[in-house]
Protein backbone atom coordinates (compact mmCIF):
# COMPACT_ATOMS: atom_id res chain seq x y z
CA UNK A 1 0.00 0.00 0.00
CA UNK A 2 2.00 3.05 -1.62
CA UNK A 3 1.20 5.88 0.13
CA UNK A 4 4.24 8.17 -1.83
CA UNK A 5 6.09 7.92 -4.66
CA UNK A 6 5.15 4.75 -6.43
CA UNK A 7 7.50 1.85 -6.61
CA UNK A 8 8.60 0.69 -10.60
CA UNK A 9 8.14 -3.10 -10.27
CA UNK A 10 8.38 -5.63 -12.90
CA UNK A 11 8.73 -9.16 -13.04
CA UNK A 12 11.67 -10.97 -14.84
CA UNK A 13 12.63 -7.92 -16.32
CA UNK A 14 13.97 -4.48 -15.75
CA UNK A 15 11.49 -2.04 -14.70
CA UNK A 16 10.10 1.31 -16.77
CA UNK A 17 7.65 3.93 -16.16
CA UNK A 18 5.16 2.09 -17.38
CA UNK A 19 5.64 -0.16 -14.62
CA UNK A 20 5.04 2.24 -11.38
CA UNK A 21 3.33 0.17 -8.87
CA UNK A 22 0.86 1.96 -6.79
CA UNK A 23 -1.35 0.04 -4.36
CA UNK A 24 -1.45 -3.54 -5.26
CA UNK A 25 -1.34 -7.06 -4.19
CA UNK A 26 1.30 -10.16 -6.03
CA UNK A 27 1.26 -13.77 -5.33
CA UNK A 28 4.28 -16.01 -5.61
CA UNK A 29 6.39 -15.80 -8.65
CA UNK A 30 9.01 -18.26 -10.19
CA UNK A 31 11.51 -15.87 -11.00
CA UNK A 32 13.74 -12.59 -9.90
CA UNK A 33 11.56 -9.29 -9.43
CA UNK A 34 13.14 -6.27 -9.93
CA UNK A 35 12.00 -2.88 -8.08
CA UNK A 36 13.19 0.46 -8.88
CA UNK A 37 12.47 3.68 -7.07
CA UNK A 38 13.38 7.49 -7.65
CA UNK A 39 10.86 8.86 -4.62
CA UNK A 40 9.97 9.28 -1.07
CA UNK A 41 9.46 5.64 -0.11
CA UNK A 42 6.26 5.74 2.75
CA UNK A 43 4.59 2.78 2.19
CA UNK A 44 2.92 -0.24 4.05
CA UNK A 45 3.35 -3.80 3.36
CA UNK A 46 1.89 -6.74 4.71
CA UNK A 47 4.20 -10.31 3.82
CA UNK A 48 1.78 -13.52 4.15
CA UNK A 49 3.02 -17.14 4.21
CA UNK A 50 1.03 -19.13 1.56
CA UNK A 51 -1.56 -20.29 4.05
CA UNK A 52 -1.98 -16.89 5.41
CA UNK A 53 -2.33 -15.49 1.77
CA UNK A 54 -5.37 -18.38 1.41
CA UNK A 55 -6.44 -17.14 4.64
CA UNK A 56 -7.00 -13.42 3.46
CA UNK A 57 -7.24 -13.69 -0.35
CA UNK A 58 -9.58 -17.07 -0.68
CA UNK A 59 -9.98 -18.50 -4.12
CA UNK A 60 -8.35 -15.09 -5.42
CA UNK A 61 -4.76 -16.78 -5.09
CA UNK A 62 -4.24 -18.33 -8.60
CA UNK A 63 -4.80 -14.70 -9.80
CA UNK A 64 -2.13 -12.96 -7.94
CA UNK A 65 0.20 -15.45 -9.30
CA UNK A 66 2.97 -14.06 -11.13
CA UNK A 67 0.57 -11.21 -11.39
CA UNK A 68 0.89 -7.46 -9.64
CA UNK A 69 -3.05 -6.66 -9.35
CA UNK A 70 -4.35 -3.17 -8.15
CA UNK A 71 -5.44 -3.32 -4.41
CA UNK A 72 -8.86 -1.78 -5.78
CA UNK A 73 -9.36 -4.41 -8.09
CA UNK A 74 -8.78 -7.30 -5.68
CA UNK A 75 -10.47 -5.80 -2.50
CA UNK A 76 -12.94 -3.52 -4.19
CA UNK A 77 -14.23 -0.43 -2.46
CA UNK A 78 -12.88 -2.42 1.37
CA UNK A 79 -9.36 -1.70 -0.35
CA UNK A 80 -10.37 1.76 -1.20
CA UNK A 81 -11.51 2.64 2.24
CA UNK A 82 -8.28 1.11 3.68
CA UNK A 83 -6.11 2.81 1.95
CA UNK A 84 -8.03 6.26 2.91
CA UNK A 85 -8.18 5.26 6.46
CA UNK A 86 -4.20 4.77 6.44
CA UNK A 87 -3.21 8.04 4.49
CA UNK A 88 -5.41 9.60 7.05
CA UNK A 89 -3.89 8.06 10.52
CA UNK A 90 -1.49 10.17 12.61
CA UNK A 91 1.58 8.12 13.12
CA UNK A 92 3.11 4.77 11.50
CA UNK A 93 1.79 2.91 15.25
CA UNK A 94 -1.71 3.81 14.20
CA UNK A 95 -1.53 2.74 10.79
CA UNK A 96 -0.21 -0.36 11.31
CA UNK A 97 -3.11 -1.21 14.36
CA UNK A 98 -5.70 -0.29 10.49
CA UNK A 99 -3.99 -2.55 8.73
CA UNK A 100 -3.38 -5.19 10.94
CA UNK A 101 -7.41 -5.29 12.21
CA UNK A 102 -8.34 -5.31 8.23
CA UNK A 103 -6.29 -8.83 7.78
CA UNK A 104 -6.93 -10.21 10.88
CA UNK A 105 -10.94 -9.74 10.07
CA UNK A 106 -10.52 -10.83 6.66
CA UNK A 107 -8.42 -14.40 7.34
CA UNK A 108 -11.47 -16.16 7.19
CA UNK A 109 -10.62 -19.03 5.01
CA UNK A 110 -9.87 -22.02 5.97
CA UNK A 111 -7.19 -23.99 3.95
CA UNK A 112 -7.56 -27.63 3.32
CA UNK A 113 -5.62 -29.72 5.75
CA UNK A 114 -4.38 -31.69 3.26
CA UNK A 115 -2.62 -28.85 1.67
CA UNK A 116 -1.47 -27.12 5.09
CA UNK A 117 0.02 -31.14 5.34
CA UNK A 118 1.62 -30.61 1.69
CA UNK A 119 3.15 -27.50 2.32
CA UNK A 120 4.29 -28.23 5.74
CA UNK A 121 6.47 -31.65 4.12
CA UNK A 122 7.76 -29.45 1.16
CA UNK A 123 8.95 -26.35 3.82
CA UNK A 124 10.44 -28.72 6.53
CA UNK A 125 12.28 -30.60 3.92
CA UNK A 126 13.03 -27.73 1.70
CA UNK A 127 11.96 -29.27 -1.43
CA UNK A 128 13.53 -32.32 -1.63
CA UNK A 129 10.45 -34.59 -1.58
CA UNK A 130 8.68 -36.56 -4.47
CA UNK A 131 5.32 -35.16 -5.63
CA UNK A 132 3.92 -38.78 -6.48
CA UNK A 133 5.30 -39.84 -2.99
CA UNK A 134 3.66 -36.67 -1.42
CA UNK A 135 0.07 -37.41 -2.98
CA UNK A 136 0.29 -41.32 -2.08
CA UNK A 137 0.73 -39.90 1.52
CA UNK A 138 -1.80 -37.92 1.58
CA UNK A 139 -4.17 -40.37 -0.50
CA UNK A 140 -4.57 -38.54 -3.48
CA UNK A 141 -3.57 -38.79 -7.24
CA UNK A 142 -0.49 -36.42 -8.11
CA UNK A 143 -3.05 -34.81 -11.11
CA UNK A 144 -5.56 -33.91 -7.49
CA UNK A 145 -3.03 -32.82 -5.52
CA UNK A 146 -0.93 -30.38 -8.43
CA UNK A 147 -5.14 -29.27 -9.12
CA UNK A 148 -6.07 -28.71 -5.61
CA UNK A 149 -2.46 -27.24 -4.36
CA UNK A 150 -2.05 -24.56 -7.33
CA UNK A 151 -6.04 -23.44 -5.89
CA UNK A 152 -5.22 -22.79 -2.61
CA UNK A 153 -1.22 -21.87 -2.74
CA UNK A 154 -1.33 -20.36 -6.33
CA UNK A 155 1.73 -22.48 -7.78
CA UNK A 156 1.88 -26.49 -8.37
CA UNK A 157 3.65 -28.37 -5.58
CA UNK A 158 6.67 -29.10 -8.23
CA UNK A 159 7.13 -25.15 -8.58
CA UNK A 160 7.09 -25.04 -4.52
CA UNK A 161 9.60 -27.26 -4.22
CA UNK A 162 12.01 -25.67 -6.49
CA UNK A 163 11.55 -22.62 -5.22
CA UNK A 164 12.10 -23.93 -1.64
CA UNK A 165 15.39 -25.92 -3.17
CA UNK A 166 16.46 -22.78 -4.24
CA UNK A 167 16.05 -20.55 -0.84
CA UNK A 168 17.69 -23.63 0.98
CA UNK A 169 20.67 -23.57 -1.79
CA UNK A 170 20.72 -19.63 -1.10
CA UNK A 171 20.68 -19.79 2.78
CA UNK A 172 23.85 -22.45 2.42
CA UNK A 173 25.84 -20.76 0.17
CA UNK A 174 25.60 -17.39 2.78
CA UNK A 175 27.23 -19.74 5.40
CA UNK A 176 31.08 -19.68 6.37
CA UNK A 177 32.38 -22.76 4.95
CA UNK A 178 30.17 -23.66 2.11
CA UNK A 179 32.48 -26.04 0.60
CA UNK A 180 31.51 -24.49 -3.02
CA UNK A 181 28.89 -24.53 -5.10
CA UNK A 182 29.47 -28.73 -5.51
CA UNK A 183 28.53 -29.09 -2.47
CA UNK A 184 26.02 -26.21 -1.76
CA UNK A 185 24.34 -28.14 -4.90
CA UNK A 186 24.55 -31.62 -2.91
CA UNK A 187 23.35 -30.57 0.47
CA UNK A 188 20.44 -28.31 -1.11
CA UNK A 189 19.08 -31.59 -2.65
CA UNK A 190 20.23 -30.81 -6.44
CA UNK A 191 20.72 -34.22 -8.76
CA UNK A 192 24.03 -31.95 -9.80
CA UNK A 193 25.56 -28.81 -9.97
CA UNK A 194 24.33 -28.11 -13.37
CA UNK A 195 20.86 -28.47 -12.28
CA UNK A 196 21.88 -25.80 -9.64
CA UNK A 197 22.91 -23.44 -11.87
CA UNK A 198 19.86 -23.58 -14.17
CA UNK A 199 17.72 -22.81 -11.38
CA UNK A 200 19.47 -20.03 -10.57
CA UNK A 201 19.41 -18.64 -13.69
CA UNK A 202 15.36 -18.68 -13.75
CA UNK A 203 14.78 -17.47 -10.32
CA UNK A 204 17.49 -15.11 -9.60
CA UNK A 205 18.47 -14.06 -13.05
CA UNK A 206 21.84 -14.37 -12.20
CA UNK A 207 24.75 -17.20 -12.43
CA UNK A 208 25.42 -18.29 -9.35
CA UNK A 209 28.94 -16.64 -9.48
CA UNK A 210 27.17 -13.26 -10.27
CA UNK A 211 24.81 -13.67 -7.46
CA UNK A 212 27.44 -14.64 -5.11
CA UNK A 213 29.52 -11.64 -6.02
CA UNK A 214 26.81 -9.20 -6.03
CA UNK A 215 26.47 -10.02 -2.21
CA UNK A 216 30.06 -10.01 -1.51
CA UNK A 217 29.92 -13.22 -0.01
CA UNK A 218 33.06 -14.75 1.69
CA UNK A 219 34.25 -17.63 0.47
CA UNK A 220 36.29 -17.67 -2.65
CA UNK A 221 34.99 -21.29 -3.58
CA UNK A 222 31.81 -19.29 -4.45
CA UNK A 223 33.32 -16.73 -7.17
CA UNK A 224 34.37 -19.98 -9.51
CA UNK A 225 34.41 -23.75 -8.81
CA UNK A 226 31.89 -24.30 -12.11
CA UNK A 227 29.24 -21.91 -10.00
CA UNK A 228 28.32 -20.16 -13.65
Amino acid sequence: MNLGTPFRIALGREPDVADAQPSFAAGLFPGPVLIESDGRAECVQVDFTPLGAYRFFGGAVPDLTARMVGLDDILGRNGENLRARVAEAVGWQRRFEIVEDFVHRRAVHEPSPAIAFALDTLWRRAGAVRITELATDIGWSRKHLTRRFHNEIGVPPKTMAQMLRFHRACSLARTDGTGGWAAVAADAGYADQAHLARDFRLLSGETPTGWAARLDLADPRLMRDGGG
